[in-house]
């Protein structure tokens, strides 16, 4: 199968699949189906894998290969352990610039520094999201989109199919409109920071699963409901692509080659 084609694929299969699967929490939540969201978790956790199965299936009939181009993406050149430790507190480091530009403009002193793993929820979210989530988003979509459309542009429609990806998933607590496009806008805000990580340490998956894990070591989304946490990190999580954007401008011009199918 053509790049394209797999592409179309894997998004296809990635947002279905999960809509699919978590469609029904969210009418549960609403009273449109019987039973207490608890009845249509089971389902909905499912289809948090699939990303991961998406990539899986695009790949190997692009490739012929399913499991090996995602492997070889884990560690594509020797990275220094700093790089490594960048990603883990990369953007637990950019919510605490947040919040201190807050306190330092507004003189407001109601905001956490750190919102960190609270239970075996929180824990196994941070060690499990990020494996079911970044084989697709980073180690299958992002390089086939930079190939065709340049760094930013793959970015930002990346970050654009990733928010989507997440509808239910922000659906569910019943949300205003402004708490829902704050967080779409942080996961696609978050798409630049993940595409910078990814191209500067040459195309490594494993960078990216660390730095989504980090994204969940320090996570204001599990902030109080009406709280300013979340506009603030969006917020601070915005400035610093921009930042990365205008620091290093040739970057982001450049295509990208994605891997040549094989076998």
């Amino acid at each position: 199968m053509a790049p394209k084609g797999s592409l179309l694929l894997f998004v296809a299969l990635a947002l279905g699949g999960t809509w699919l699967l978590q469609l029904p929490a969210v009418l549960a939540q609403r009273g449109v189906l019987p039973g207490t969201v608890k009845d249509y978790m089971l389902p909905a956790l499912v289809g948090g894998f699939a990303p991961l199965v998406a990539a899986l299936i695009a790949s190997r009939l692009e490739t012929g290969s399913a499991v090996r181009p995602l492997v070889q993406a884990l560690h594509p050149a020797k990275l220094g352990a700093a790089w490594y430790l960048l990603a883990l507190c990369l953007f637990g480091a950019i919510h605490v610039a947040g919040v201190a530009g807050y306190e330092l403009v507004t003189g407001a002193r109601d905001l956490r520094w750190l919102y960190l793993p609270e239970g075996a929820q929180h824990v196994g979210g941070m060690l499990l999201v990020p494996l079911m989530e970044e084989p697709g988003w980073r180690g299958f979509a992002l390089p086939r989109l930079q190939a065709r459309f340049g760094a930013l542009r793959a970015s930002l429609l990346l970050g654009a199919i990733w928010a989507a990806w997440h509808t239910m998933m922000f659906l569910l607590p019943g949300p205003s409109v402004f708490e829902f496009a704050i967080a779409c806008a942080n996961i696609l805000a978050g798409s630049v920071v993940f595409s910078w990580l990814y191209n500067r340490t040459h195309g490594s998956l494993l960078v990216a699963i660390v730095a989504h894990a980090g994204a969940h070591l320090n996570n204001p989304s599990h902030a109080p409901r009406g709280s300013a946490a979340m506009l603030v990190y969006t917020l601070a999580i915005a400035a610093a692509g921009a930042a990365l954007i205008v620091l290093n401008p040739n970057d982001w011009r450049k295509l990208r080659s994605a891997p040549a199918p094989s076998g």
